[in-house]
């Protein structure tokens, strides 16, 4: 049994930053790939960010540049730093995680960027 628990969203001008925490629970963490997902009102949710156990990371074209996603093995954390926010990434971003073909997903935290 996995858990995820997203913290860090919030309202934020446009060109501001904002760092997104995804705290889980459970065994073997390190083992395992994590992603940053998102989902604006009326539209599909999309991969942002993804690092794998060994730390290689891949990123939506959207956010390349911008965002920034690392891991704290011995926290059993998961980060997104986004930098340079757009109106256009408002959205509530989930941390997720797959572990024996199941889906894990958080709650999502909301992140508006706006004037």
């Amino acid at each position: 049994q996995v858990q995820l628990v997203e913290s860090g969203g919030g309202l934020v001008q446009p060109g501001g930053s904002l760092r997104l925490s995804c705290a889980a629970s459970g065994t073997f963490f390190s083992r395992y790939a994590m992603g940053w997902y998102r989902q604006a009102p009326g539209k599909q949710r999309d991969l942002v960010a993804r690092i794998t156990s060994s730390g290689t990371t891949d990123y939506a074209d959207s956010v390349k540049g911008r965002f920034t996603i690392s891991r704290d093995n011995a926290k059993k954390m998961v980060y997104l730093q986004m930098n340079s926010l757009k109106p256009e990434d408002t959205a509530a971003y989930y941390c997720s995680t797959v572990r024996m073909g199941i889906d894990y997903w958080g709650q999502g935290t909301q992140v508006t960027v706006s004037s």
